[in-house]
């Protein structure tokens, strides 16, 4: 099949550069989208005409294809034969993410036309900025086409599947990288190392007026001087520019089966998902999330002016954005301390002006039970409250350096993936270091995207003498990832390594006892350490429960005993320093 698609490409390739450089969405009128080997060989015109056009075919993806990266460089200097040549210049990098979920394909359009006009000198070509585009990072769901799996969406006539090639949703799969497709674009993000990231979505929790709306990563997150332009000056500039051009726009409707007019959150975009892994290393993300009931035609012109008022504003702005992105790195020192998760602060809302539609509860012809239903005969606009502050739930303390052991090589080859440097450990040797315990922790009852995801994670940290051993790796948190470093290594972060599965194994004893061999020991063990022994008795005396329940007793003797083995719930990456 993968030589098949190739010729299949050549074919469409050779056809297109016969034809005029109109798109399929536009021969349609808006009503359909192209497939995958059409968008690819679109992109291969351009690049065939235009020299500030440049594709790069970068990593394998799990449908057997590779990624393709397609540069807009206003200047030519992009070296078309030589990816490892690559350069800015100089210059700030918006880099553009399309069809994670090929079903929603708006971006895939908009951008294809937005790349040919710049290309063409059709409308204002940046001078700050270059402009990198991801054509379709789904390629699985890309080719896996049909018109009935968007049951809300109104158009295009065909579209690809939200799974990918192994069905998992890649706007999950950020920080865990259980995909081929997440390892090629970390490849691609820190090769490029984009000031700003845009990821092109399509979206219906509710009904109302805008086809357009916006979702930032979160400022309070986000943080400091880049938090506080991207809330103050980068989304106003957007939200204004879009209203002169009549496409007005509002923040992500974050609701569920009830009407917006009663108030909403912030969408806080956690690191599973694009804009929050961006946001590691303090590039300004947003996410377009158009509205699926309005048509396709609409849909994609909307998301074109969207994406040429972003790339405007921050070509204007590019001196500012590459020093409040510089000095952002210099922020995370060791010894402060960092959030790791993160609250609605309802003390303090915004007022939205939203235009919205009439909406009720009526019975259901279907159930007899009360079902939403919305009137866009009966449109109005009301002020809203808008709950888009958060504060800090929980906190740590940043430490110099993390210790990974040697056999945990699949967090090692992540933190490779993703830009981070680390030093291998020479010798054995013996060092204090701060140790977590896995304290408490619950699961969710249902598997999502692969994992059984723990959430409420506790620790206890204890100063402890360690054993390192040749070959363990020495990470230094004093580095352009420290945030990334954080995000996963620290097991209370909502999308920590530990809360993704990675060290499951520690969770069950690897030995027990049996408990008639155990009894002895366990009056032996008490006898000689009249401490424990009183503390029993008194843990007996207080908790009934525990005083029923034999099988407890022995095992919480167990486990203040030797025989208890010491990497039970013990997290094997130690914290030194800070």
């Amino acid at each position: 099949m993968k030589s098949f698609l190739k010729i299949f490409i050549f074919f469409i390739f050779n056809t297109i550069i016969a034809q005029h450089s109109q798109t399929v969405f536009e021969t349609s009128n808006g009503n359909q989208t192209e497939t995958y080997e059409e968008v690819i060989a679109y992109y291969l015109t351009l690049e065939k005409k235009f020299p500030s056009i440049t594709v790069f075919e970068m990593g394998q993806t799990d449908s057997g294809f590779p990624l393709h990266v397609v540069i807009f460089d206003s200047e030519n200097k992009t070296n078309k034969n030589s990816k490892e040549a690559f350069s800015k210049n100089g210059k700030n990098l918006l880099l553009i993410n399309n069809g994670i979920h090929p079903g929603e394909p708006d971006g895939i359009d908009a951008t294809m036309l937005l790349f040919r006009d710049f290309a063409e000198n059709k409308i204002p070509v940046p001078k700050n900025t270059i402009i990198a585009a991801i054509p379709i990072y789904n390629i699985g769901g890309a080719l896996n086409r049909n018109s009935t799996s968007r049951t809300n969406q109104n158009g295009p006539e065909e579209y690809g599947f939200r799974g990918n090639a192994r069905n998992y949703d890649l706007n999950r799969d950020f920080i865990k990288s259980d995909t081929k497709n997440a390892h090629a674009f970390a490849e691609i993000f820190h090769w490029l190392n984009p000031d700003l990231f845009i990821d092109n979505h399509v979206s219906n929790g509710a009904d109302y007026q805008y086809v357009l709306t916006h979702l930032f990563t979160q400022h309070n997150k986000l943080g400091g001087e880049l938090g506080n332009y991207l809330h103050s000056s980068l989304m106003p500039q957007l939200e204004d520019s879009l209203h002169q051009k009549k496409w007005d726009i509002t923040p992500y409707i974050n609701v569920f089966n009830q009407v917006p007019e009663i108030g909403f959150e912030q969408f806080l975009d956690s690191p599973r998902y694009s804009t929050g892994y961006a946001a590691l290393f303090n590039t300004f993300g947003m996410m377009v999330e158009t509205h699926m009931l309005k048509p396709y035609k609409q849909r994609v012109e909307g998301t074109y002016e969207l994406v040429k008022s972003f790339i405007n504003i921050a070509d204007t702005d590019a001196e500012k954005i590459k020093t409040l992105r510089k000095n952002s790195f210099e922020k995370y020192k060791a010894g402060s301390y960092y959030p790791i998760s993160w609250e609605v602060d309802s003390s303090k809302t915004s007022t939205l002006s939203f235009k919205g539609y009439e909406g009720k509860m009526i019975p259901s012809k279907i159930t007899g039970a009360d079902r939403l239903k919305y009137f866009p005969d009966k449109p109005f606009t009301k002020n809203v409250t808008y709950y888009n502050y958060f504060k800090v739930a929980d906190s740590v303390k940043i430490p110099s350096a993390y210790i990974v052991p040697k056999g945990y090589w699949n967090i090692i080859e992540l933190l490779k993936l993703n830009g981070i440097s680390f030093s291998e450990i020479k010798n054995d040797s013996i060092i204090s270091a701060e140790v977590y315990k896995i304290k408490s922790f619950e699961t969710v009852k249902n598997p999502f995207e692969g994992h059984y995801l723990h959430y409420k994670t506790e620790v206890s940290k204890t100063a402890q003498i360690v054993s390192i051993k040749a070959g363990d790796i020495l990470v230094n948190t004093q580095q352009p990832g420290v945030r990334y470093l954080l995000e996963t290594l620290e097991p209370s972060a909502p999308d920590s390594f530990f809360n993704w599965n990675f060290f499951d194994a520690i969770l069950p004893q690897k030995e027990g006892f049996s408990p008639y061999v155990w009894e002895d020991m366990a009056e032996k063990f008490l006898n000689e350490n009249p401490e424990i022994k009183k503390e029993f008795e008194a843990k007996k005396d207080t908790e009934p429960e525990f005083a029923q329940n034999w099988y407890a007793q022995l095992d919480w003797i167990h486990k203040q005993s030797p025989n208890y083995e010491k990497s039970h719930l013990r997290y094997p990456i130690v914290r030194v320093g800070g």
